[in-house]
């Protein structure tokens, strides 16, 4: 069955064997076994997706909640003919993220100022690594959105670009881009902060 223009990050039929179990219970009407099985295989991802997007561990737990209790309340209406279960969860996923972050961004700057990591990166006794990877992690913050999230899934969650494009629900090329723009950015502003062999962090 062909795939809708949402859902065309990853081979549908590789995502849908991956969850044949879980969307056969579904199918079942076994709803609760379903949803257990859910949270063991998601809820890691879940909140490391949560993480990525909002950058805040108590948002991203209470979210990752949110998803979870929004997930079960629709699993009845699931339907695998639609897109593959963890497509449909990342999508729930998201949706509650960017929900999160509208809301954030009407009571504050999106970006924060308090941290004066990029400009003080460090103390003069704090060693170079120490200071490259403090400097790094700011300017990682710094990165727009969408290359800044996928750099995180892919790197600091060790996520494949496969599953990155699966959890954003972008196609894999765009993935490699966003982490290709997102290095060189990098590169370039670790250089101009004068840190040595910048590419070893990259």
């Amino acid at each position: 069955m062909p795939a809708t223009p949402l859902h065309h990050t990853m081979p549908a039929h590789d995502a849908a064997l991956r969850d044949a179990d879980l969307a056969a219970l579904v199918q079942a009407g076994r709803l609760h076994t379903a949803f257990e099985g859910i949270m063991a295989r998601y809820e890691s991802k879940v909140f490391h997706l949560c993480m990525a997007m909002l950058r805040d561990s108590h948002a991203a737990e209470d979210v990752a909640q949110e998803s979870f209790l929004r997930i079960w309340r629709a699993l009845g209406s699931y339907r695998s003919e639609s897109a593959s279960l963890s497509t449909w969860i990342y999508a729930i996923t998201r949706n509650r993220c960017l929900t999160e972050l509208s809301r954030r961004q009407s009571a504050k700057p999106f970006f924060e100022t308090g941290d004066a990591t990029d400009e003080h990166p460090a103390a003069a006794e704090s060693p170079a690594d120490t200071r490259a990877l403090a400097v790094l992690r700011a300017l990682v913050e710094r990165l727009p959105a969408p290359w800044r999230t996928s750099l995180t899934l892919y790197y600091f969650e060790e996520r494949s670009v496969e599953e990155v494009a699966s959890m954003l629900g972008i196609p894999q090329g765009t993935v490699k881009t966003h982490l290709h723009r997102a290095r060189i950015a990098l590169h370039q502003r670790l250089e101009e902060r004068g840190l040595a062999h910048a590419d070893l962090w990259l």
